[in-house]
């Protein structure tokens, strides 16, 4: 079952944040970059976020989180992470699709790192498409993907 995690208390946020880490971990490995920003994120930055944040709980323990913002009927995904405990168990995509039928949205947009294939194939799968490719200033380069949804 997929809820709202309350990411201003501390034990969630920490809960997060250990999701966070143990996923992330595994996309700087992906990705070949020591220095992965969202490693870098705090559980106090987690408890202090505007974003929303909605997850699976499996055996009293957060699974999978989504962080999500919604602004004039677009969803951006900010992080979508899995502990790598419960991969390969479809909690990603239970996660995508609750957020695209949940809310009033007519878009939503995701990033990723241009070499994480299995988050492209994981959006493109959802019927995510690329609109662009960047590099920022940490030098991963990015994709962005948006889906637009009927009215």
């Amino acid at each position: 079952m997929i809820s709202e995690l309350d990411n201003t208390s501390s034990e969630m946020a920490d809960q997060i944040f250990t999701v966070f880490q143990r996923s992330y971990k595994i996309e700087a490995d992906l990705i070949g970059c020591d220095c992965f920003p969202p490693l870098y994120r705090t559980a106090q930055q987690i408890a202090r976020a505007d974003t929303r944040f909605f997850g699976i709980i499996e055996e009293h323990c957060v699974a999978a989180v989504v962080e999500i913002e919604i602004t004039h009927h677009c969803l951006e995904i900010h992080s979508l992470t899995v502990d790598p405990r419960y991969f390969k168990r479809g909690f990603a995509s239970k996660l995508i699709r609750y957020t695209l039928t949940s809310f009033d949205i007519s878009r939503a947009l995701v990033e990723t790192a241009v070499v994480n294939s299995p988050a492209i194939a994981l959006y493109k799968k959802h019927g995510f498409v690329e609109y662009k490719q960047w590099t920022p200033p940490h030098g991963i380069e990015k994709i962005a993907m948006s889906l637009d949804l009927p009215s």
